[in-house]
This record gives structure tokens, C-alpha cells and sequence, in this order.
């Protein structure tokens, strides 16, 4: 037990997610301040701190890094083909059994998880501690966050419009590429001049980041909350949902591994391909979910995310320690074997 607390502080998991829990239950004890009623525009300043989050992304995003990492055309294809096809198509492949009205919401709310972009910051760290190929993290983390500016609306796009609902689709895009592709790439350009003190502030710029969050994480909960949006949940459902983002992660690392072998990749490729492919972005999901979900709605496709984004933490941490110590395994029996 004390090894797996110690791993889910590591990770950054303890703190972090009690911070997100803590704001879902004050927007359900205290929803008003992040309503369109409230004379507060807490909803307004959120989407400024977003753009902040991204500027300061692209700031520490080099454009060496990105020329770098385009050598390994068969493991980033591989990356993105799993971020942005295996999880739409697995979700789609569940549709059918989501057929009563909450039913489709909550089936909406999972398929917007799976459209999303890889996470860039623990996709990264995971790698790293399991001896993967950082270099290759870095890149298909950073690559899968900009693709997703345009991938995760066109798939809502499809499947919305197949509904009932109308979804405008360059509205979104146009939406979305002002508030995280324009800072990135203004970031980008001035790393050369910036980006050192972005590197040397990291860590208070990632304390603004997990601010923004929760503050997006208040808001839409707040709106939800108010319309009385989650009254068909209950608690089996919320369980339920647990152990299906657990299902869904685990699934998809394991077909990752097979696919891998199947490809012949290195030891450090096949660990890169399988972290930064089977993780989803609460950054990406929290800012979308504002744009493509305006008002009430958004809380409640936030929820599989948030759930699916604890559950990767804790399942990828323990993963990435396992795997760190397979080399040294290794070395210690062929020393036991020479010996």
C-alpha cells in the first residue's frame, strides 16, 4: 500500500485530483459563482487562462524538437492511428448498448473522450521512468495536441450530425485554433527568445495550468449542477463508468504491445507508443468541452475524462515502475548467469 501511495504522489495524482474533487463539490455546494448569472465572469476569465496555458506550452516547444522527432514515421503512425482511430472505433463499437436518452449522453460524454489528444506532460514523464524514447514522447505528445485541435471536432461532427443534435463544425475549428493554436504558435516563435524562462519557471507555470483547469473543471460543473444535469446518475452508474474507462485503457495498452511486436519495435519504441497512445488529455478535454459543449452540457462530458484521467495516473505510474526495472533485471541475471 505504501508503495502505491508513493507512486501516486510521484505522479502528481494525490494532490491534483483532490484539488478537481474538491471544486466538483463546491460547484454542487455552491454553483452560483460559476453560473452565466453570477457578476463574476468566472466562465470569461477561464477561457483567457487556457490561452495562457497553450502560449506557455509552445513557449517551451522548440521548433528543433519538432524537426527532430519526424525520423520515426512508423511510431508516431502508430501513436496517432491509436489516439485518433482505435479509440473513436471503440467507442462507436459500444454505441448500441447506450439507447435510452441518459444513456446517449453518457455515451456522447465517453466517445468525446476518445476523440481527444494524447496528454503531453505524463505521456512524457511515464516514458521517461519506464526508459522509453524521450525524444519520440516529446514529439508525438506535442504533434497529438496540435492534430487534436482539428481531429476531435471533425469526429463530433460526424457522429452529432448523425443525431439529432446541430453541430458546427468551422465554427469549432475556427474557435478552437484562435484559443490554442494561435498562443502555441506565437510560443513556438519566441522560444528562441523566452523559452529559457519558461524552462526555469516550469514549475510555477504548471501550477497556473492545474489553476486554469480547475477553474474550468468549477464552471462547468457549476452549470451542471444548476440544471440538475447528473439527477439520472446514480452511484452504480458512476462505478460502472469506472470500470469502464479502467477496460478501455487497459485495453488499449495491451492491443498496443501486441501491434508492436507484431512491428518489431525496440524496447524503447514500443514503450513510447504504448503510453503516449493509449493516454487522453484533461487539458484538451477541459478546454474543448467549453467550445464544442457550451453551457450546462459540458460538466457532464467532462466526467468520463476526469474519471479516465485519475485511472491512467495511477494504472500508467505503476506500469512505467514496473518496466523501469526490467533492464536491470535483465543485467542482474546475465551477471548471476556469467558468474
Amino acid at each position: 500500500m505504501n508503495k502505491v501511495v508513493e507512486i501516486a504522489r510521484k505522479s502528481g495524482l494525490d494532490g491534483f485530483m483532490l484539488a478537481l474533487l474538491s471544486m466538483i463539490l463546491l460547484a454542487w455546494l455552491w454553483p452560483f459563482p460559476g453560473m452565466k448569472e453570477s457578476p463574476v465572469p468566472l466562465s470569461e476569465i477561464s477561457t483567457y487562462a487556457v490561452s495562457l496555458i497553450f502560449f506557455f506550452y509552445g513557449l517551451r516547444l522548440s521548433p528543433e524538437k519538432l524537426r527532430a522527432g519526424l525520423v520515426n514515421w512508423k511510431l508516431h503512425t502508430m501513436v496517432h492511428l491509436s489516439t485518433f482511430v482505435l479509440f473513436p472505433l471503440i467507442a462507436l463499437a459500444f454505441r448500441p448498448f447506450f439507447k435510452s436518452e441518459e444513456g446517449e449522453t453518457l455515451w456522447l460524454a465517453i466517445f468525446f473522450l476518445t476523440a481527444l489528444p494524447s496528454t503531453v506532460s505524463s505521456s512524457v514523464v511515464m516514458v521517461s521512468i519506464a526508459r522509453g524514447n524521450i525524444p519520440a514522447a516529446i514529439f508525438n505528445a506535442s504533434i497529438s495536441s496540435l492534430l487534436g485541435v482539428f481531429i476531435t471536432p471533425l469526429w463530433l461532427g460526424l457522429v452529432m450530425e448523425s443525431g439529432a443534435e446541430h453541430f458546427d463544425l468551422f465554427s469549432v475549428v475556427g474557435k478552437l485554433s484562435l484559443q490554442v493554436l494561435l498562443p502555441v504558435s506565437a510560443g513556438i516563435m519566441l522560444n528562441k527568445r523566452w523559452g529559457h524562462f519558461a524552462e526555469t519557471n516550469k514549475k510555477y507555470i504548471r501550477y497556473f495550468d492545474q489553476s486554469s483547469i480547475l477553474l474550468i473543471v468549477y464552471t462547468s460543473f457549476c452549470e451542471s449542477f444548476g440544471e440538475n444535469l447528473f439527477s439520472a446518475l446514480g452511484l452504480k452508474d458512476i462505478v460502472f463508468l469506472g470500470i469502464g474507462m479502467l477496460a478501455l485503457f487497459f485495453g488499449i495498452y495491451f492491443l498496443l504491445i501486441f501491434i508492436s511486436d507484431l512491428l518489431d519495435f525496440s524496447r524503447e519504441d514500443k514503450i513510447t507508443t504504448v503510453f503516449c497512445g493509449s493516454k487522453k488529455s484533461l487539458v484538451q478535454g477541459a478546454v474543448m468541452a467549453k467550445v464544442l459543449f457550451p453551457g450546462p452540457q459540458a460538466g457532464v462530458m467532462l466526467l468520463p475524462i476526469m474519471i479516465y484521467h485519475a485511472l491512467q495516473l495511477i494504472a500508467a505510474s505503476i506500469l512505467a515502475q514496473r518496466l523501469a526495472q526490467e533492464p536491470l533485471q535483465q543485467e542482474e541475471d546475465r551477471i548471476i548467469v556469467k558468474n
